[in-house]
């Protein structure tokens, strides 16, 4: 007898849900509603289905904040739609503690599906910290699937500690090589879903990263026997193929795309062998928003949609966003503005932020809730830690390798920062110190006129310095502030802190003291 069986993946949705992006309220081809209209047309057409999602779904729109930090009253957004959807899993992402363990153990408690994740244990045991490390679904042919979920081990590195107080990140190759043995015998096929991505080209096996432990899917591809099906996130990569005999798929962001897997069989009662497999990605491109999702969503929308028209405060002066290279070339008012809120908080004199994507627009002259949280995307609360110049020197150095010049001699983004995902959050502006990025110089050595209140800075003095807490765990390889003395820990949300350094004084100034640089041979920042 031959079967088939339909896998079906949404990965990092980042709580979007309707087709329109936050910023300016305009449509776009993105958000679980139009992904949920997807859903629906294919798995209507099969039978011996699996729908799962693969982690970093409750944060990352104004929608899923408001629902964290102003109003928790009602069942979780996110988790709403996907038992309505009925999603068979989740698995956790590192994106799922951003709000703290008694938000996600909620969120949890409202789901009527399981979130796995078999490598984050109670801390000191081997007991898995969510209640479930896998799944097995008996279909209808009798056909048993198992689904074991792993979520990156690198959260530590980015995690507000408090936020993973009482865990431990196992590694999640050797995770696997105890749990997928064990679902052989319990099971006909395994997939395992992965909140992680590759480290490696898919063809050559050559590292396309730092190996730090914080994408081990080709790893798990080349080293557990036994996995089906490996599904993966993280990166926000579009992928489907194979590596290793293991059939493999990445489904991007924010609901843009479906991954697809058939797996077909042949066999009968409890003998069934895998005989063919592919992996596909769908596009929502072409299609509407579900309607009943819609509905479901409403009355958390237009409360938060309220919410995000509130007036603020207002800009004397400029601090638009018109070029996000340039903004990352040049100092700029606004990056100024969000380091001067850090340094207010901090009571320190030394800053340092990142532009996070090419989307932000910076703030016109009125101000709205609207404008900080389509800036500023992520949780974060804030450091201080306590570093030595060459710390700082090192840093930089990190920072400045941001760039390649091109044959022209101009600026360019190093492959490195954009290959596979988009990092330009990894990129630092600092205030408080100055200093040159001479792109002329190999990278390692670009960082000239270091200097600290008119004086060269010290390698072996030391400075405190206000950053954000994924930055100060040494997230993004910045390795040198990785144990590193934290003299502060401040843990209001960077956007309520900027709502209020704006509320405070009611109009805030566009200033740019140009405390950097950037310089090639054929371009100069003046």
């Amino acid at each position: 007898m031959k079967q088939s069986i339909h896998i079906y993946v949404t990965s990092d949705i980042h709580g979007y849900v309707l087709p329109l992006t936050y910023a300016n309220n305009e449509n776009a081809d993105i958000g679980l509603a139009k992904t949920a209209a997807l859903i629906k047309e294919n798995i209507s057409n099969h039978l011996n289905t699996f729908l799962i999602d693969n982690g970093d779904l409750i944060q990352g729109t104004p929608l899923t904040y408001y629902h964290a930090k102003i109003d928790q009253s009602d069942v979780n957004p996110m988790v709403h739609v996907l038992n309505e959807l009925n999603y068979d899993a989740a698995i956790i992402g590192n994106h799922e503690f951003n709000y703290g363990l008694p938000y996600l153990h909620k969120t949890i408690e409202e789901s009527r599906f399981p979130w796995l994740s078999a490598n984050i244990v109670h801390q000191g045991t081997e007991k898995p910290a969510f209640g479930k490390p896998f799944v097995i679904k008996t279909l209808e042919c009798g056909i048993k699937v198992a689904l074991l979920g792993l979520t990156t081990q690198y959260v530590p590195n980015w995690e507000n500690p408090e936020h993973i107080k009482g865990l431990s990140f196992l590694d999640a190759v050797e995770t696997a090589k105890k749990w997928v043995p064990y679902l052989q015998s319990k099971s006909d096929v395994i997939i395992v879903s992965y909140h992680g991505g590759f480290e490696r080209d898919l063809k050559t096996g050559e590292p396309t990263e730092t190996l730090t432990k914080e994408n081990q899917a080709y790893q798990l591809c080349m080293e557990v026997e036994g996995i089906d099906v490996l599904l993966t996130g993280h990166q926000h990569r579009l992928l489907d193929g194979e590596v290793n005999g293991v059939t493999i798929i990445q489904a991007g962001t924010q609901g843009t795309e479906l991954g697809y897997v058939e797996v077909k069989l042949d066999g009968e009662g409890d003998s069934w062998k895998v005989k063919e497999k592919r992996a596909k990605l769908l596009s929502v491109s072409d299609y509407g928003p579900d309607q009943q999702v819609l509905g479901l969503i409403q009355p958390y929308e237009s409360q938060t949609q309220k919410w995000l028209d509130q007036p603020i405060g207002q800009v004397d002066g400029d601090m638009k966003i018109t070029d996000p290279m340039l903004t990352r070339l040049k100092d700029h008012p606004f990056i100024e503005f969000i380091n001067k809120v850090q340094m207010d908080a901090a009571g320190v004199d030394i800053s340092s932020t990142a532009l996070f994507d090419d989307h932000s627009e910076g703030f016109s002259k009125h101000i709205t809730m609207r404008d900080i949280v389509s800036n500023y995307v992520y949780p974060n609360t804030l450091k201080v830690i306590e570093l030595t110049g060459q710390d700082m020197k090192d840093a930089l150095e990190r920072s400045a390798s941001y760039f390649s010049v091109n044959e022209e001699g101009n600026p360019i983004i190093n492959p490195a920062f954009s290959i596979p995902k988009p990092q330009h959050y990894n990129y630092d502006m600092w205030e408080g110190i100055d200093y040159t990025i001479d792109l002329s110089k190999p990278i390692g050595h670009r960082i000239v006129n270091l200097m600290y209140k008119g004086k060269p800075i010290e390698k072996d003095s030391l400075y405190e310095v206000v950053m954000n807490n994924y930055r100060a765990g040494g997230g993004g390889d910045y390795h040198m502030f990785k144990g590193k003395r934290v003299v502060k820990d401040i843990s209001i949300d960077m956007s309520e802190l900027m709502a209020n350094y704006i509320l405070k004084r009611g109009t805030i100034q566009a200033t740019c003291d140009h405390n950097w640089r950037v310089k090639v041979s054929s371009f100069l920042q003046k």
